[in-house]
């Protein structure tokens, strides 16, 4: 932001005054605004409106002798910008977005996918526990080893009052597993391997994402209007499908195994 912060460090002297007010439409037909009346709507400085006029974010206003006037899709539009902001981007990266929805893919569809895609896909819900109540759950499992891993394996960051894990469920079948007699150690084991199958299953269903569905974002084209919505649509359709399938699937592998694992045991006894 420190190039708006520049910007509002400029001089900008009042809006001029005139016969044009007379044209700002407060009635039956479309609103518009001065320019300090549509900073202020939006909740922005004039300066950092004036910054973004300059960066060619918003489209030219309409000019009535020396008075501009703005309108609702100018409003819209720096509605737009400041969400685009709290999410991370650049104004550069603000400008490309905004180009895209200029040669036919509307902005507020590309920030709606955009979401689709990169909204957390698990449900898990992170929960923390002190020193003395880690040490109460784990006893002698607390060792530095098992911290060790599990920091490596991404479950847990540790802070001065204690530590946070990623995922209420899994801790508590960890706790549940150690409870039945089963060494933390041997838990996290097989928690790096399951890891490494999960990432698998879960490259094979992006994969089929990415290729099936978003392969329009690769190309250099813009998106026909109304393309990203159905996207985002799609989008938010398949993901408790992902779910299911992998726990289907999980569930049947367990069938399999276990089966196998009881006839090769029955057949060591004969």
């Amino acid at each position: 932001m420190a190039e708006i912060e520049s910007a509002e460090r400029d001089g900008a002297g009042p809006e001029p005054a005139g016969a044009a007010e007379a044209a700002r439409r407060d009635g039956g037909g479309p609103r518009e605004y001065r320019v300090a009346e549509l900073a202020a709507a939006a909740g922005i400085t004039t300066r950092t409106l004036r910054f973004y006029r300059e960066r060619k974010l918003l489209p030219p206003p309409r000019k009535d002798g020396r008075i501009a006037w703005y309108g609702e899709a100018h409003l819209a539009r720096l509605r737009v910008i400041g969400e685009l902001l709290e999410r991370g981007h650049t104004l550069g990266g603000i400008a490309e977005l905004i180009g895209a929805g200029e040669r036919g893919a509307e902005v507020a569809e590309l920030i709606g996918l955009e979401a689709a895609i990169t909204a957390p896909w698990s449900d898990e819900t992170p929960t923390s526990l002190s020193w003395t109540e880690l040490t109460a759950a784990f006893g002698d499992q607390l060792t530095e080893a098992n911290t060790v891993e599990s920091l490596a394996q991404g479950y847990i960051t540790v802070t001065e009052d204690g530590i946070t894990h990623v995922s209420r469920r899994l801790l508590d079948a960890t706790l549940a597993l150690l409870h039945e007699g089963i060494p933390l150690a041997a838990v996290l084991d097989a928690s790096r391997k399951a890891q490494e199958y999960a990432d698998a299953v879960a490259e094979v269903f992006v994969g089929l994402i990415r290729d099936q569905l978003l392969g329009a974002l690769a190309d250099d084209r813009p998106l026909a209007p109304g393309e990203a919505t159905l996207l985002t649509e799609q989008l938010t359709r398949i993901r408790p499908l992902a779910r299911t399938v992998a726990d289907a699937q999980f569930g049947l592998a367990l069938d399999r195994r276990v089966h196998a694992e009881y006839d090769e045991a029955l057949r060591r006894r004969r």
